[in-house]
């Protein structure tokens, strides 16, 4: 029997059709997610004695022990390595509220028509407050809770 080249593609064609579906088909069999949906309860009862054998082989014990072993030096670089970063969020995050809080008073003092003159940066101590404080001249400087330094004499005053 002489084949022809027509014949031959034909047979290549069909056998590959056949392959392809024999592959969709195993694919639909393989599909872990397919079986788990069609069949909850026994996947379930698997899982759960997989979990029981690998519970009772102390494969965990061991892992921990390795982990413990291998971190035992690391730990002291880790830990000053997490505390510089903590200092420097901290230290961010303190800037970023101050920063936030003094232009809040600035706007506050816009708001209510307050003189808005900057005053100098406290310590964070107070420096007491003299006599005379509503002349505006010798009044001392009361430092609030972030260390920004508000004059007396900066307050509006109400006449009664």
């Amino acid at each position: 029997m002489a084949e022809t080249t027509a014949d031959v593609r034909r047979d290549i064609e069909l056998t590959r059709e056949r392959m392809s579906s024999t592959l969709a088909e195993l694919e639909q069999k393989l599909n872990l997610m397919q079986i788990v949906r069609d069949n909850p309860w026994p996947s379930l009862a698997l899982a759960v004695g997989a979990g029981v054998l690998l519970s009772g082989s102390s494969a965990d014990v061991k892992a921990a022990a390795a982990t413990v072993g291998a971190t035992k030096g690391a730990s002291s670089k880790i830990g000053s390595a997490l505390d510089e970063m903590v200092a420097s969020l901290v230290t961010g995050f303190h800037g970023a509220m101050e920063e936030r809080v003094t232009s809040w008073v600035g706007e506050l003092k816009n708001a209510i028509g307050a003189p808005t003159t900057s005053t100098p940066r406290s310590t964070g101590m107070s420096t007491g407050v003299t006599s005379g404080m509503g002349s505006g001249t010798g009044a001392g400087m009361n430092t609030g809770p972030i260390g920004q330094a508000a004059a007396v004499s900066d307050l509006p005053v109400r006449a009664d």
